[in-house]
């Protein structure tokens, strides 16, 4: 089955690109915690080959864009295109690369080039005991239903960065989330217009046993909190049915509850989850945005607007991530799709304390800490 998933990558080499020399901005916001920085991935317009690299300095208050390609002239080839995910693990930093189809490997403190896994269509990552779990579309980039193809999860060493095993999930499978023993997959059908999948695939990672969790329609993101919960989004179907945000009980693998509250993207700290969206309706032609605040104890909304500072103004918010120890805000904006966007600071009193321009698509932060945690 390996060997047979990885016929399919004939077509996952980066197309060369010009160069892009990295830039610097002083943002003199320092802070000296566990926390050293942290990489944005920005995601670059499809079919444009402009992902980008970027990093904060938090010691030094100094914000670098376009790292990749400085730090690693020699391969000639720009980061790809479409970048989807970015996690560190132990000392590799890995971005997934979506319609390149693959996964770049690099040091997590200097973002050389270390190798990459090529999978088509890959989407998401997660990992446990040394070993990385990634979604994949497995078909082409088309909105098809005849086309499509059944989802998997291919896993590989982190060692050896070879993929040692894969398991089918359902349609376009996107975020993912190890509990235990246990992998949670966010199906969405995406490319199955108007049959979207409606359930998340839990394997059983020590005999890869599979099940199957009925929610709703298009699910998306997918996070685990510390009460033994999963919390999933669903897209919605941009008509009758709105984005939404569903609590399941990993004891039960069971839906306990739901908030009516819509979702692009959405990050866990504590008790909190953050939630950044773009509601559009193919009904009213109109775009609802929200930053809400979520209580995962008690399943109580927050707020709806985290940000209190009129001169926040975010065309598209994108991206959302928090600090883990000074708890300010990140929120990306992406602007028109096709220019820089910018990345915000919060404060948790909802004031902006800076905001910097990114690369294109700014979407994905992932943290850097003293000692990287595996």
């Amino acid at each position: 089955m390996v060997n047979l998933l990885l016929s399919l990558l004939f077509n996952a080499c980066r197309e060369p690109d010009i160069f892009i020399q990295p830039e610097k901005e002083s943002i003199g916001d320092t802070t000296h915690t566990e926390v050293i920085g942290f990489y944005l991935l920005n995601e670059g317009n499809m079919g444009s080959n402009k992902a980008s690299l970027d990093y904060y300095d938090l010691s030094i208050g100094t914000y670098t864009r376009n790292i990749y390609q400085a730090v690693n002239p020699e391969v000639k080839q720009s980061l790809g295109d479409v970048g989807n995910d970015i996690k560190i693990y132990g000392s590799r930093l890995y971005a997934v690369i979506n319609c390149s189809n693959l996964v770049e490997v690099m040091d997590a403190a200097t973002t050389k080039h270390i190798g990459t896994i090529q999978v088509p269509n890959c989407r998401y990552l997660a990992f446990k005991d040394g070993y990385g779990y990634l979604t994949s579309y497995a078909g082409p980039v088309v909105v098809d239903a005849t086309k499509a193809q059944i989802g998997y999860v291919a896993k590989f060493d982190t060692t050896t960065l070879q993929i040692v095993d894969t398991c089918h999930v359902g349609f376009q499978p996107d975020e993912l989330e190890v509990v235990g023993n246990q992998l949670y997959v966010a199906n969405s059908g995406g490319y199955m217009v108007p049959n979207y999948e409606h359930t998340i695939s839990v394997i059983d990672l020590d005999n890869k046993s599979r099940k199957t969790i009925d929610v709703v329609n298009n699910l998306h993101r997918l996070r685990a909190d510390r009460y033994g919960q999963i919390w999933v989004s669903s897209r919605g179907d941009y008509y009758g049915q709105p984005s939404r945000l569903y609590c399941i009980d990993t004891k039960t693998d069971k839906v306990i509850d739901s908030v009516m509250v819509a979702v692009s993207d959405m990050w866990i700290d504590g008790d909190s989850l953050y939630i950044c969206a773009t509601e559009f309706s193919y009904i009213t032609y109109d775009t609802e945005v929200t930053y809400a605040i979520v209580n995962v104890k008690t399943h109580e909304i927050v707020t709806r607007n985290f940000i209190q500072d009129p001169i926040v103004q975010i065309d598209v918010p994108y991206g959302i991530a928090v600090h883990p120890i000074t708890k300010d805000i990140y929120v990306t904006d992406a602007k028109n799709y096709v220019s820089p966007g910018v990345l915000w600071c919060i404060g948790q009193d909802g004031r902006a304390k800076w905001s910097v321009r990114t690369g294109d698509i700014p979407a994905h932060i992932c943290f850097r800490f003293k000692t990287e945690k595996i």
